[in-house]
């Protein structure tokens, strides 16, 4: 088996994450349902409790350093989510068997957080938050002991492939197939492999157009403050979970091992990051907690991901052998680790649960790779707009 990576294990969003291992998809389980029906909506669910496990696994079976902490907090923006949040955890613990969440009241939320801004939220006791870079190595480390040949510095620069043209959807793979040939080429060489898997996500640029148009890359920024103490860490999250708030351009942030708080907040649409990173994420951090403001920014940092308009991941089939993974829209520490297991198994010859996810929905932005991004841009300043409204 080989890895072509076009910088260095990790260097892209799976290392530069916020970290936050979450529960179910970036959509809720009643949206699922209403898209998808209710049985496939409960396979989606049972299939990223299965994601939460399989990284757990991970990190105890290949002995991964990377801070693993449970629970995780979503926090109301506006006072109308917060029964949209309260509403979502009893459907959880009513209709889906799940009794790790629970509705947090407003006064509690301040409790928790040092901030009043919040109207409520929920606890995920079954969710958690990691070290995104550390957890990356880890996996390739055992990747590379149990014999995967990883090559760095070598970006694929065309996929040719034995695909039946316009083969856009994920096919049920039937036991025996045998795929066509797909060749990756690089710089500095070939690779001919019986399949092919693309795992590019926001840097997929225009190396298969057929998927391209169905994400949109954008840039988010996370910043990460002197190390603050434990008295004063404690005051800004006591319970040292991961915290997410309902806006559209989410604000979320947790603290480190060593009691540094990791602020995520902002995007921008250029390829271009931000003069100012620190500068930049700093001013959405003051508005959640102002007595941060004598505290000093040590880094900051940017990174590429790619969303799909309805916010759910796109997994899929580009002909015999060529299979994609991509769109994970802020969802992806799990979601990653389960499209490869999804994928060996299809490869196996079983494509049953890889289906559940080729299934859903996956549109087109539109305009394409060409004009998606002035609709995007538009879109979003209208949506930052409402955040603020």
């Amino acid at each position: 088996m080989v890895l072509l990576e076009a910088r260095r294990a990790g260097w892209g969003a799976s290392g530069r994450n916020g970290g936050q291992l979450g529960s179910g998809q970036r959509r809720s389980q009643g949206e699922l349902e209403r898209l998808v029906g209710p049985e496939d909506a409960r396979r989606l669910w049972d299939l990223a409790e299965e994601a939460k496990a399989a990284v757990k696994a991970r990190i105890r079976r290949h002995g991964i350093l990377c801070d693993l902490k449970s629970g995780a907090l979503s926090v109301a923006y506006k006072p109308g989510d917060a029964a949209t949040l309260a509403d979502q955890a009893e459907t959880l613990r009513a209709r889906y068997d799940y009794p790790h969440i629970r509705a947090v009241a407003r006064d509690e939320v301040a409790a928790m957080l040092g901030t009043g801004i919040y109207h409520g939220g929920s606890l995920d006791r079954g969710a958690g938050h990691l070290h995104p870079l550390n957890y990356a190595l880890g996996l390739a480390r055992a990747a590379g002991q149990a014999g995967v040949r990883i090559f760095e510095d070598s970006p694929a620069t065309r996929i040719e492939s034995g695909a039946q043209p316009g083969a856009t959807t994920a096919t049920r793979i039937e036991s025996g197939a045998q795929p066509g040939a797909t060749t990756a080429t690089t710089a500095g060489g070939r690779v001919r492999a019986r399949y092919l898997v693309l795992a590019c996500n926001g840097y997929l640029e225009r190396l298969e157009r057929r998927i391209a148009r169905r994400i949109m890359p954008i840039n988010n920024y996370i910043l990460a403050t002197e190390p603050l103490g434990d008295d004063r860490a404690r005051e800004i999250i006591r319970d040292d979970v991961a915290v997410s708030d309902t806006k559209f351009v989410i604000d979320y942030y947790r603290l480190s091992a060593d009691k540094r708080l990791l602020f995520g907040g902002g995007e921008t649409y250029r390829r271009a990051f931000p003069a100012d990173i620190k500068g930049f994420v700093r001013k959405y951090m003051l508005r959640v907690y102002p007595q941060l403001a004598d505290a000093r920014i040590d880094y900051a940092w940017g990174g590429t991901l790619a969303i799909t308009r309805n916010r759910l991941p796109g997994f899929g089939r580009l002909g015999p052998g060529l299979f994609y993974a991509q769109g994970f829209s802020g969802h992806g520490v799990a979601l990653t680790t389960l499209a490869g297991k999804l994928i060996a198994e299809a490869v196996a010859g079983s494509a049953e649960r890889f289906d559940v996810f080729a299934r859903l929905p996956q549109p087109s932005f539109p305009g394409g790779t060409l004009l998606r991004w002035p609709g995007l841009v538009a879109g979003m300043l209208y949506y930052a707009l409402k955040d603020r409204l």
